[in-house]
């Protein structure tokens, strides 16, 4: 079943918290969901409002249709789905905190859509995560 884009933040588990004039918008790593905000959630919820979401590959998402590994080879589409999920959710100027992948795909959305974002926060990321030769990035092909 294929999920339109007006329901993508239904589907990703998106949810709003707090009322601030700055929206927060927390994404999780890889192998992770939304739960590892659990702890920080409230306390930004004081002066934030808060999003947070899970991405397609998350194994918690509403609708385990949306997540295609070939959809889903490059960063690029993830990028997309955070586009169109800001904008469905009618955030603009957000600050983005990123962690390990996410940062990635947060760096790539805002290239492709910067009135989108205000802040980029990147825990943990990493440019590339394949191993190769010169370079240890955590995954082999």
């Amino acid at each position: 079943m294929a999920t339109t884009k007006k329901c993508l933040s239904e589907a990703l588990n998106a949810r709003s918290e707090g009322s601030g004039a700055e929206t927060v918008v927390l994404a999780h790593g890889y192998g992770m969901d939304q739960s590892i905000w659990d702890k920080v959630v409230p306390l930004l919820v004081e002066n934030y409002r808060v999003v947070r979401f899970d991405w397609a590959c998350a194994g918690t998402v509403k609708n385990q249709g949306l997540y295609h590994p070939v959809k889903y080879s490059s960063y690029e589409a993830f990028a997309d789905d955070l586009i169109t999920l800001l904008h469905e959710m009618n955030l603009k100027a957000v600050t983005f905190v990123g962690n390990s992948m996410s940062g990635i795909i947060g760096c790539i959305a805002s290239v492709k859509s910067p009135q989108l974002f205000n802040t980029l926060v990147l825990v943990g990321s990493s440019p590339r995560f394949l191993n190769s030769d010169d370079y240890e990035g955590g995954f082999h092909r």
